[in-house]
């Protein structure tokens, strides 16, 4: 009969470090790059190498600490969607700057951002960080649009221009988004901006029609042109105001034509 596992006690999430407990009476921790400068832990030279190799193939190196010593590493990759790939592409073709946050390694980051044409990487950021990352996107004169899912990307998602949340995520992150992606597709993400940027057309075009209309009609339906007998009567001003109000509900409804 094989030895059974002992159980763990005192099980306990460190915030943007990793997790940590204790088990037969010897404390254990679990995390990343972040965990490690906080416990003060270097990689034993058996395990840095490898460590280097996990980052190159943009993987994220999970170190096992036993009383503030490395023990093991263990090496994890999230698969990228193809979806991402598409979503990054198309917003470079409407000339939208992509950046990452993560609390990965600088050399993971690196690799993904490498793979899917990410411009700008932020990592081994910390939750609480995230914010702070974000206004300083923003102190360069940036317009900031910041998608999110978990707790930890809710300061930042209500610090940004614009917030997007993922319908999938938590519910905090829902709140403090001003938008949120039902289908949790980031394609959705560049559409959105190409239906805002229709919107915004519209709205203009809809406010220098009215305001264009209003400029001609009334200073003819006051009589500045009587003396040419020019004369705007008040059933022909009454036809030229419906049929205004008719052009913009029209030019609205053309919207519907966008291909998003």
């Amino acid at each position: 009969m094989g030895r059974l596992i002992p159980a763990a006690d005192e099980f306990r999430a460190l915030t943007g470090k990793g997790v940590a407990a204790t088990v037969e009476g010897i404390e254990y921790h679990m995390g990343g790059p972040a965990l490690l400068k906080a416990e003060n832990a270097a990689v034993p030279p058996a395990l840095d190498k490898t460590s280097i190799d996990v980052a190159k193939r943009g993987q994220a190196a999970i170190y096992l600490l036993r009383d503030s010593k490395v023990i093991a590493l263990f090496a994890v990759a999230d698969a990228i969607r193809e979806e991402s790939r598409e979503a990054v592409h198309d917003l470079h073709e409407r000339d939208i700057t992509v950046a990452m946050l993560t609390g990965d390694a600088q050399a993971v980051a690196d690799a993904v951002a490498e793979e899917i044409g990410i411009d700008t990487v932020f990592a081994e950021v910390l939750p609480e960080d995230k914010a702070s990352k974000v206004k300083e996107l923003q102190s360069g004169g940036k317009k900031v649009a910041m998608v999110g899912d978990g707790v930890n990307d809710a300061p930042a998602l209500a610090t940004a221009d614009i917030g997007i949340a993922i319908g999938a995520g938590t519910d905090v992150a829902v709140e403090a988004g001003h938008i949120v992606l039902v289908r949790s597709d980031p394609r959705d993400i560049p559409r959105i901006v190409t239906l805002s940027r229709a919107t915004y057309k519209k709205m203009v075009q809809n406010l220098w029609w009215a305001a264009g209309y209003n400029i001609v009609a009334i200073p003819l339906a006051a009589g500045v042109l009587a003396g040419w007998d020019i004369l705007l009567t008040p059933a022909v001003g009454a036809v030229l105001m419906s049929a205004s109000t008719v052009i913009v509900a029209i030019n609205a409804q053309l919207l519907r034509r966008i291909t998003l």
